[in-house]
Protein backbone atom coordinates (compact mmCIF):
# COMPACT_ATOMS: atom_id res chain seq x y z
CA UNK A 1 0.00 0.00 0.00
CA UNK A 2 0.88 3.39 -0.75
CA UNK A 3 1.00 4.52 2.94
CA UNK A 4 3.51 1.86 3.52
CA UNK A 5 5.87 2.69 1.01
CA UNK A 6 5.46 6.49 2.05
CA UNK A 7 6.47 5.56 5.76
CA UNK A 8 9.25 3.33 5.10
CA UNK A 9 10.81 5.36 2.42
CA UNK A 10 9.86 8.58 4.13
CA UNK A 11 14.10 9.93 4.85
CA UNK A 12 14.88 9.03 1.00
CA UNK A 13 11.46 11.09 -0.17
CA UNK A 14 12.84 13.98 2.02
CA UNK A 15 16.48 13.65 0.88
CA UNK A 16 15.34 13.87 -2.73
CA UNK A 17 13.39 16.96 -2.51
CA UNK A 18 16.26 18.47 -0.39
CA UNK A 19 18.80 17.38 -3.87
CA UNK A 20 16.13 19.23 -6.27
CA UNK A 21 16.20 22.50 -4.30
CA UNK A 22 19.94 22.30 -4.05
CA UNK A 23 20.12 21.86 -7.41
CA UNK A 24 18.12 25.09 -8.42
CA UNK A 25 19.88 27.04 -5.58
CA UNK A 26 17.29 27.17 -3.52
CA UNK A 27 18.93 26.10 -0.32
CA UNK A 28 16.58 24.25 1.92
CA UNK A 29 14.92 25.07 5.11
CA UNK A 30 16.52 23.61 8.15
CA UNK A 31 13.56 21.96 10.70
CA UNK A 32 13.79 24.90 12.96
CA UNK A 33 13.15 27.37 9.85
CA UNK A 34 10.45 25.23 8.77
CA UNK A 35 8.28 23.53 11.31
CA UNK A 36 5.15 23.21 8.62
CA UNK A 37 7.36 21.76 5.22
CA UNK A 38 7.41 18.86 3.28
CA UNK A 39 7.97 16.10 6.19
CA UNK A 40 5.29 17.03 7.94
CA UNK A 41 3.55 17.05 4.61
CA UNK A 42 4.45 13.49 3.91
CA UNK A 43 3.12 12.44 7.55
CA UNK A 44 0.06 14.23 6.50
CA UNK A 45 -0.69 11.96 3.54
CA UNK A 46 0.25 8.57 4.99
CA UNK A 47 -2.12 9.53 7.52
CA UNK A 48 -5.04 10.72 5.09
CA UNK A 49 -4.46 6.81 3.39
CA UNK A 50 -4.72 5.03 6.49
CA UNK A 51 -7.92 6.60 7.12
CA UNK A 52 -9.40 6.01 3.90
CA UNK A 53 -8.33 1.89 4.23
CA UNK A 54 -10.98 2.04 7.14
CA UNK A 55 -14.71 1.93 7.79
CA UNK A 56 -15.00 5.42 7.59
CA UNK A 57 -12.64 7.11 4.95
CA UNK A 58 -14.70 9.92 4.69
CA UNK A 59 -12.92 10.92 7.84
CA UNK A 60 -9.89 11.64 5.68
CA UNK A 61 -10.95 14.67 4.77
CA UNK A 62 -10.52 16.30 7.90
CA UNK A 63 -6.69 16.14 7.31
CA UNK A 64 -6.36 16.49 3.63
CA UNK A 65 -9.69 18.65 2.77
CA UNK A 66 -11.84 17.96 0.16
CA UNK A 67 -11.41 16.98 -3.45
CA UNK A 68 -12.93 19.31 -6.59
CA UNK A 69 -11.11 22.75 -5.88
CA UNK A 70 -12.77 23.36 -2.65
CA UNK A 71 -11.66 25.70 0.23
CA UNK A 72 -8.79 23.44 2.43
CA UNK A 73 -8.26 26.29 5.04
CA UNK A 74 -9.80 24.18 7.45
CA UNK A 75 -8.08 20.86 6.95
CA UNK A 76 -4.73 19.73 8.42
CA UNK A 77 -3.02 19.87 4.81
CA UNK A 78 -4.56 23.44 4.20
CA UNK A 79 -3.24 24.99 7.52
CA UNK A 80 -0.35 23.77 7.26
CA UNK A 81 0.31 24.59 3.56
CA UNK A 82 -0.42 28.33 4.67
CA UNK A 83 1.94 27.99 7.36
CA UNK A 84 4.73 26.40 5.10
CA UNK A 85 4.00 29.35 2.41
CA UNK A 86 4.34 32.08 5.29
CA UNK A 87 7.76 30.19 6.28
CA UNK A 88 9.17 30.69 2.95
CA UNK A 89 8.28 34.26 2.44
CA UNK A 90 9.70 35.24 5.82
CA UNK A 91 12.88 33.98 4.39
CA UNK A 92 12.64 35.69 0.73
CA UNK A 93 10.82 33.05 -1.04
CA UNK A 94 8.27 33.65 -3.84
CA UNK A 95 5.26 31.73 -4.59
CA UNK A 96 7.20 29.79 -7.25
CA UNK A 97 9.64 28.03 -4.55
CA UNK A 98 6.57 26.99 -2.79
CA UNK A 99 4.70 25.00 -5.62
CA UNK A 100 7.96 24.07 -6.42
CA UNK A 101 8.36 22.00 -3.04
CA UNK A 102 5.07 20.26 -3.43
CA UNK A 103 5.73 18.89 -7.18
CA UNK A 104 9.38 17.80 -5.98
CA UNK A 105 7.71 15.69 -3.35
CA UNK A 106 4.90 14.36 -5.82
CA UNK A 107 7.72 13.71 -8.52
CA UNK A 108 10.19 11.96 -6.02
CA UNK A 109 7.50 9.81 -4.86
CA UNK A 110 6.42 8.68 -8.44
CA UNK A 111 10.13 7.84 -9.20
CA UNK A 112 11.07 5.89 -6.06
CA UNK A 113 8.05 3.71 -6.86
CA UNK A 114 9.11 3.41 -10.19
CA UNK A 115 12.45 2.79 -9.56
CA UNK A 116 11.38 0.29 -6.58
CA UNK A 117 8.56 -1.11 -8.70
CA UNK A 118 6.14 -0.29 -6.17
CA UNK A 119 2.37 -0.28 -7.60
CA UNK A 120 0.52 2.58 -7.03
CA UNK A 121 -3.30 1.61 -7.42
CA UNK A 122 -6.15 4.39 -9.23
CA UNK A 123 -7.59 5.01 -5.60
CA UNK A 124 -3.96 5.99 -3.67
CA UNK A 125 -2.92 7.96 -6.91
CA UNK A 126 -6.27 10.38 -6.59
CA UNK A 127 -5.72 10.54 -2.65
CA UNK A 128 -2.55 11.96 -3.50
CA UNK A 129 -3.15 14.16 -5.96
CA UNK A 130 -6.10 15.74 -3.84
CA UNK A 131 -3.54 16.32 -1.13
CA UNK A 132 -0.75 17.91 -3.50
CA UNK A 133 -3.84 20.03 -5.34
CA UNK A 134 -4.98 21.14 -2.02
CA UNK A 135 -1.91 21.87 -0.79
CA UNK A 136 -1.00 24.13 -3.67
CA UNK A 137 -4.00 25.95 -3.65
CA UNK A 138 -3.83 27.13 -0.20
CA UNK A 139 -0.16 27.46 -0.29
CA UNK A 140 -0.68 29.54 -3.34
CA UNK A 141 -3.59 31.46 -1.95
CA UNK A 142 -1.38 32.44 1.59
CA UNK A 143 0.79 34.25 -1.07
CA UNK A 144 -1.21 35.94 -2.74
CA UNK A 145 -2.82 37.35 0.45
CA UNK A 146 0.85 38.02 2.15
CA UNK A 147 1.59 40.04 -0.95
CA UNK A 148 -1.50 41.91 -1.55
CA UNK A 149 -1.22 42.99 2.31
CA UNK A 150 2.38 44.37 2.00
CA UNK A 151 1.30 46.24 -1.23
CA UNK A 152 -1.78 47.76 0.42
CA UNK A 153 0.53 48.70 3.32
CA UNK A 154 3.31 49.80 1.12
CA UNK A 155 0.57 52.14 -0.33
CA UNK A 156 -0.99 53.16 2.46
CA UNK A 157 2.36 54.08 3.70
CA UNK A 158 3.04 56.42 0.50
CA UNK A 159 -0.36 57.84 0.98
CA UNK A 160 0.64 58.91 4.68
CA UNK A 161 3.72 61.07 3.07
CA UNK A 162 2.18 62.38 0.66
CA UNK A 163 -1.06 63.02 3.00
CA UNK A 164 1.58 64.32 5.40
CA UNK A 165 3.94 66.27 2.85
CA UNK A 166 0.44 68.24 1.07
CA UNK A 167 -0.51 69.19 4.75
CA UNK A 168 2.80 70.93 5.47
CA UNK A 169 2.90 72.23 2.24
CA UNK A 170 -0.25 74.15 2.42
CA UNK A 171 0.51 75.44 6.09
CA UNK A 172 3.57 76.65 4.93
CA UNK A 173 1.96 78.41 1.41
CA UNK A 174 -0.49 80.28 3.53
CA UNK A 175 1.80 81.13 6.42
CA UNK A 176 4.08 82.94 3.60
CA UNK A 177 0.72 84.28 1.81
CA UNK A 178 -0.27 86.23 4.64
CA UNK A 179 2.28 87.60 5.75
CA UNK A 180 3.49 88.83 2.35
CA UNK A 181 -0.17 90.11 2.02
CA UNK A 182 0.49 92.33 5.13
CA UNK A 183 4.28 93.60 3.76
CA UNK A 184 2.04 94.44 0.98
CA UNK A 185 -0.72 96.53 2.64
CA UNK A 186 2.54 98.94 3.67
CA UNK A 187 1.66 98.86 7.47
CA UNK A 188 4.29 96.64 8.36
CA UNK A 189 8.16 97.29 6.74
CA UNK A 190 10.12 94.93 5.06
CA UNK A 191 12.58 94.08 8.11
CA UNK A 192 10.06 93.82 10.54
CA UNK A 193 8.49 90.94 12.53
CA UNK A 194 6.17 89.89 9.56
CA UNK A 195 8.99 89.85 7.19
CA UNK A 196 11.29 87.47 9.62
CA UNK A 197 7.73 85.16 9.52
CA UNK A 198 8.03 85.31 5.74
CA UNK A 199 11.79 84.48 5.75
CA UNK A 200 10.71 81.57 8.18
CA UNK A 201 8.51 80.13 5.61
CA UNK A 202 10.50 80.17 2.74
CA UNK A 203 13.29 78.56 4.75
CA UNK A 204 10.84 75.68 5.99
CA UNK A 205 9.61 75.37 2.70
CA UNK A 206 12.64 75.05 1.04
CA UNK A 207 13.90 72.31 3.51
CA UNK A 208 10.59 70.39 3.00
CA UNK A 209 10.89 70.45 -0.15
CA UNK A 210 14.73 68.82 -0.34
CA UNK A 211 14.16 66.65 2.52
CA UNK A 212 11.21 65.16 0.34
CA UNK A 213 13.20 64.76 -2.66
CA UNK A 214 16.14 63.47 -0.20
CA UNK A 215 13.70 60.65 0.52
CA UNK A 216 12.70 59.90 -2.92
CA UNK A 217 16.35 59.66 -3.78
CA UNK A 218 17.46 57.00 -1.40
CA UNK A 219 14.32 55.00 -2.16
CA UNK A 220 15.07 54.04 -5.84
CA UNK A 221 17.07 51.42 -6.53
CA UNK A 222 20.48 52.72 -8.11
CA UNK A 223 23.11 53.27 -5.61
CA UNK A 224 24.24 56.94 -5.17
CA UNK A 225 27.96 57.80 -7.01
CA UNK A 226 30.47 57.81 -4.27
CA UNK A 227 33.79 59.94 -4.61
CA UNK A 228 36.76 60.80 -2.12
CA UNK A 229 36.20 64.01 -0.99
CA UNK A 230 38.25 66.12 1.60
CA UNK A 231 36.41 66.97 4.58
CA UNK A 232 37.69 70.15 5.00
CA UNK A 233 36.18 71.11 2.16
CA UNK A 234 33.06 69.67 2.49
CA UNK A 235 32.63 71.34 5.82
CA UNK A 236 33.42 74.52 4.06
CA UNK A 237 30.34 74.11 2.24
CA UNK A 238 28.27 73.06 4.52
CA UNK A 239 28.97 76.09 6.68
CA UNK A 240 27.96 78.84 3.70
CA UNK A 241 24.62 77.46 3.49
CA UNK A 242 23.79 77.31 6.85
CA UNK A 243 24.92 80.79 8.06
CA UNK A 244 22.11 82.51 7.25
CA UNK A 245 19.48 79.80 8.21
CA UNK A 246 21.21 80.30 11.95
CA UNK A 247 20.47 83.54 11.44
CA UNK A 248 16.73 83.33 10.23
CA UNK A 249 16.41 81.26 13.39
CA UNK A 250 18.03 83.64 15.42
CA UNK A 251 20.87 81.97 16.69
CA UNK A 252 24.61 81.42 15.32
CA UNK A 253 26.67 79.06 13.84
CA UNK A 254 30.11 77.70 15.33
CA UNK A 255 32.10 75.46 12.81
CA UNK A 256 35.62 74.35 14.67
CA UNK A 257 38.82 74.27 12.50
CA UNK A 258 38.92 71.12 10.48
CA UNK A 259 42.38 68.96 9.54
CA UNK A 260 43.00 68.87 5.67
CA UNK A 261 44.44 65.54 5.94
CA UNK A 262 41.03 64.29 6.37
CA UNK A 263 38.83 62.72 3.83
CA UNK A 264 36.12 60.54 3.33
CA UNK A 265 34.52 57.97 0.35
CA UNK A 266 31.18 59.41 -0.10
CA UNK A 267 28.03 60.41 -2.06
CA UNK A 268 28.82 64.26 -1.14
CA UNK A 269 24.85 64.79 -2.13
CA UNK A 270 23.00 62.35 0.52
CA UNK A 271 25.79 62.97 3.45
CA UNK A 272 24.93 66.87 2.56
CA UNK A 273 21.39 66.55 3.05
CA UNK A 274 22.53 64.57 6.41
CA UNK A 275 24.37 67.37 7.75
CA UNK A 276 22.29 69.74 6.94
CA UNK A 277 19.02 68.02 8.68
CA UNK A 278 21.01 67.47 11.55
CA UNK A 279 21.47 71.74 11.54
CA UNK A 280 18.40 72.36 10.30
CA UNK A 281 16.98 70.46 13.43
CA UNK A 282 19.23 71.99 15.66
CA UNK A 283 18.42 75.66 14.49
CA UNK A 284 14.50 74.60 15.43
CA UNK A 285 15.00 73.68 18.78
CA UNK A 286 18.11 75.28 20.28
CA UNK A 287 17.31 78.06 22.31
CA UNK A 288 16.99 81.69 20.81
CA UNK A 289 19.96 83.53 21.05
CA UNK A 290 22.34 80.45 21.76
CA UNK A 291 24.63 78.48 19.16
CA UNK A 292 24.65 75.42 17.08
CA UNK A 293 27.67 74.11 16.72
CA UNK A 294 29.78 71.84 14.16
CA UNK A 295 32.45 69.80 14.67
CA UNK A 296 34.11 67.28 12.50
CA UNK A 297 37.47 65.29 13.73
CA UNK A 298 39.25 62.33 13.82
CA UNK A 299 38.87 59.50 16.28
CA UNK A 300 40.92 56.27 15.99
CA UNK A 301 40.60 55.29 12.00
CA UNK A 302 36.73 57.12 12.05
CA UNK A 303 35.94 60.31 10.85
CA UNK A 304 33.36 61.82 13.46
CA UNK A 305 30.70 65.06 12.25
CA UNK A 306 29.40 66.42 15.76
CA UNK A 307 25.94 68.89 15.84
CA UNK A 308 25.38 70.24 19.22
CA UNK A 309 22.62 72.46 20.14
CA UNK A 310 21.23 74.24 22.77
CA UNK A 311 17.96 72.81 23.15
CA UNK A 312 17.65 72.29 27.25
CA UNK A 313 18.70 68.45 26.94
CA UNK A 314 16.40 65.75 25.71
CA UNK A 315 12.86 64.89 26.97
CA UNK A 316 13.09 61.84 29.16
CA UNK A 317 13.60 57.75 27.27
CA UNK A 318 15.62 56.36 24.80
CA UNK A 319 17.08 59.69 22.51
CA UNK A 320 17.17 57.19 19.98
CA UNK A 321 13.03 57.13 19.22
CA UNK A 322 13.63 60.68 17.51
CA UNK A 323 15.38 59.28 14.31
CA UNK A 324 12.28 57.12 13.89
CA UNK A 325 9.83 58.11 10.78
CA UNK A 326 7.28 60.69 11.92
CA UNK A 327 8.61 61.57 15.76
CA UNK A 328 8.58 64.83 17.00
CA UNK A 329 10.45 65.51 20.44
CA UNK A 330 9.94 69.06 20.91
CA UNK A 331 7.26 71.72 21.20
CA UNK A 332 7.82 73.19 17.65
CA UNK A 333 5.50 70.89 15.53
CA UNK A 334 6.54 72.42 12.32
CA UNK A 335 7.63 70.04 9.92
CA UNK A 336 7.11 66.28 8.83
CA UNK A 337 9.14 64.44 11.47
CA UNK A 338 11.13 62.70 8.94
CA UNK A 339 14.02 64.73 8.86
CA UNK A 340 16.04 62.63 11.57
CA UNK A 341 14.61 59.49 9.56
CA UNK A 342 16.04 60.40 6.25
CA UNK A 343 19.21 61.44 7.73
CA UNK A 344 20.06 58.21 9.18
CA UNK A 345 19.46 56.43 5.76
CA UNK A 346 21.86 59.08 4.25
CA UNK A 347 24.56 58.31 6.66
CA UNK A 348 23.82 54.43 5.98
CA UNK A 349 23.72 54.70 2.42
CA UNK A 350 27.39 55.99 2.67
CA UNK A 351 28.55 53.02 5.39
CA UNK A 352 27.98 55.30 8.37
CA UNK A 353 26.47 55.45 11.86
CA UNK A 354 24.03 58.07 13.31
CA UNK A 355 23.39 58.42 16.74
CA UNK A 356 22.73 61.15 19.41
CA UNK A 357 23.15 61.67 23.27
CA UNK A 358 21.73 63.80 26.04
CA UNK A 359 23.56 66.44 27.42
CA UNK A 360 20.99 67.46 30.31
CA UNK A 361 20.05 70.59 31.33
CA UNK A 362 22.33 71.84 28.43
CA UNK A 363 21.40 70.22 24.58
CA UNK A 364 22.39 67.17 22.39
CA UNK A 365 24.94 66.02 20.25
CA UNK A 366 23.81 64.17 17.20
CA UNK A 367 27.13 62.13 15.53
CA UNK A 368 27.95 61.04 12.29
CA UNK A 369 30.23 58.62 12.01
CA UNK A 370 32.13 57.48 8.86
CA UNK A 371 35.14 55.57 7.74
CA UNK A 372 38.42 57.32 7.58
CA UNK A 373 40.20 57.69 3.99
CA UNK A 374 43.35 59.25 2.95
CA UNK A 375 43.11 62.39 0.38
CA UNK A 376 43.80 62.00 -2.68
Amino acid sequence: MLHEFLSSNRTKLIERCQLKATQRAAPWLTDKESAHGIPRFIDQIIRTLQVEQTSEPTQSRKISGPSGGGSSVTSEIGSTARLHAQELLQHGYTVDRVVRDYGDLCQSITDLAVEDTVPINVDEFRTLNRCLDNAIADSVTECAERTQFATDRATDATHERMGVFAHELRNLIATATYALAAIRTGQVGPSGSTAAVLDRSLVSLRTLVDRTLEDVRLRAPASAPRKLIRLADFITHIELSAALEAQSRGCSLVVAPVDRGLAVDVDPETLSSAVNNLLQNAFKFTRSGSQVSLNAYVSAERILIDVEDNCGGLPPGDPEHLIRPFMQGGKDRSGVGLGLSICRRCVEANHGVLSVRDVPGIGCVFTIELPRHLPA
